[in-house]
């Protein structure tokens, strides 16, 4: 797989936030850069999934509407196929 472009940017960031970097940076044996890098990776995961699931209920709505649509006239459609005079086995 070919390695991603990367970027170099200069930020500013308040003081108790760059020692959290360093921090999390120190604890997790990696750069700074990684670390924010994967903060942003992980808040880009959570949209995709927030989306998804917003579009997951939408269409659970709209399945439900179709059912509700749909069931009374199978339901006549079963009702008006079945022979109820046949004998059954059992």
């Amino acid at each position: 797989m070919a390695k991603p472009t990367v970027a170099k940017v200069t930020i500013s960031l308040p003081q108790h936030l760059l020692d959290l970097a360093d921090r999390l940076a120190r604890e997790r044996k990696t750069t700074r850069s990684a670390v924010i890098c994967e903060l942003l990776e992980k808040e880009e995961r959570a949209r995709v999934q927030a989306l998804m699931a917003e579009g997951y209920q939408e269409m659970a709505e709209e399945n439900r509407r179709l059912a509700e649509e749909a069931f009374p006239p199978a339901g006549e459609t079963v009702l008006r196929d079945t022979k109820w005079d046949e004998p059954t086995d059992g």
